[in-house]
């Protein structure tokens, strides 16, 4: 164990109100890409950029070229919980952890076990015809042909996710402040903090240990307290 886990281990074993703020490179390990990386999804060439593609636009106006990048590019079925999912809903069942507030949209927070989570951009999981609202599971999005179409009126079914040029959920904001701003440790992990309003969440954190474990640097300047580099899962799981 490194001197710099021995510490993190140390800091959570002194708090007993974490919150955990993540990211893309959270579920890196579970084999889903991240999209600032060199091998991510904003390095790959396609005939639109993943920003236009994912953008409300884009959807409106080529939803077929949409719905065909999208179940390609963002949906994984068979991705499972890593160590860092496994370790933080231990954490919570321990009463350390208080809540998980995720970029993410994959589930997998809530796979391995975690209860209390904050999903600012959505989840893939949920679906929802844009005509009726009847509600639509994953599997439906993966099996339905070109433009899903709702099965009771024939409306575009369109994923709970937050596509660019769209706003995050008031309430999902809401409640993720609270828990940041009464947090007594806060820990950051695989995400560049280049995405907003989302990342500018963490400007809410009171307390005195900020944690950052994620291998690049980030954009903004957080001052940490300690920052790891080391795999998050592979770190995670030591404490």
């Amino acid at each position: 164990m490194t001197e710099s886990t021995k510490k993190l281990k140390e800091m959570v074993k002194e708090s007993d109100y974490i919150v955990f703020f993540g990211g893309a490179g959270v579920s890196t390990e579970s084999g889903i890409p991240d999209f600032r990386s060199t091998d991510g999804l904003y390095h790959q060439q396609y005939k639109y950029p993943p920003e236009t593609i994912l953008s409300h636009t884009f959807y409106e106006s080529k939803p077929e070229d949409f719905f065909r990048f999208y179940r390609a590019k963002l949906l994984a079925p068979h991705a499972k919980p890593n160590a860092a999912h496994v370790k933080l809903a231990e954490l919570e069942r321990q009463g350390k952890l208080k809540a998980v507030v995720t970029q993410n949209i994959d589930g997998l927070h809530q796979a391995a076990g975690s209860r209390e989570v904050m999903e600012l951009h959505g989840s893939v999981h949920r679906n929802y015809c844009e005509n009726c609202g009847k509600f639509y599971d994953l599997d439906f999005m993966l099996h339905a042909e070109g433009v899903p179409r709702c099965a009771s009126c024939g409306g575009r079914v369109k994923p709970d996710v937050v596509l660019y040029e769209e706003g995050l959920d008031v309430e999902t904001m809401e409640r993720a402040i609270r828990y940041i701003s009464e947090a007594d440790m806060l820990i950051i992990g695989g995400t560049s903090l280049n995405v907003y309003p989302a990342a500018g969440l963490i400007r809410y954190y009171r307390g005195d240990k900020l944690v950052l474990i994620n291998k690049a640097a980030v954009a903004a300047d957080l001052n940490a307290d300690l920052v790891i580099t080391d795999p998050i899962g592979e770190t995670l799981a030591q404490i």
